[in-house]
């Protein structure tokens, strides 16, 4: 029986589960809902485990996202994150082209303070 309500308080990798914040927002591209788009929230801080654990979501067809820290569990890390959003084409002739701005994604600008509760952030990113 122990054994039963200790397994919640650990992830899929064996690993505890740190306290996580709820995150969620919506983002858009000049000014219209970002479909699709892929978007990651990596931690600043390294953990007591020497590991920095990434949050991620792919945002709806309005441009709303949950994060989640993994398949058990939703939300971020408290703290400073560093802020990846990339969107890759539908169309299967375009593949590899990112449709979103290196600013945002490989050399991205974006940060985001998580605090403890819920946390809203909003990203209108610009494509030029």
């Amino acid at each position: 029986m122990l054994i039963f309500s200790l397994s919640g308080c650990f992830g899929s990798g064996g690993e505890p589960i740190p306290d996580l914040a709820s995150v969620s927002g919506v983002v858009t591209l000049d000014g219209a809902p970002l479909d699709g788009a892929k978007i990651i929230f990596e931690p600043q801080q390294v953990s007591d485990n020497g590991r920095r654990h990434t949050s991620s979501a792919t945002t709806e067809s309005d441009g709303a996202y949950t994060l989640e820290y993994n398949s058990e569990a939703s939300g971020a890390t408290q703290g400073t994150h560093k802020v990846m959003i990339s969107k890759m084409p539908d169309d299967p002739e375009q593949a590899g082209e990112q449709l979103v701005p290196a600013k945002y994604n490989n050399e991205t600008e974006l940060t985001a303070e998580v605090k403890e509760g819920d946390n809203t952030f909003n990203f209108d990113l610009k494509s030029k």
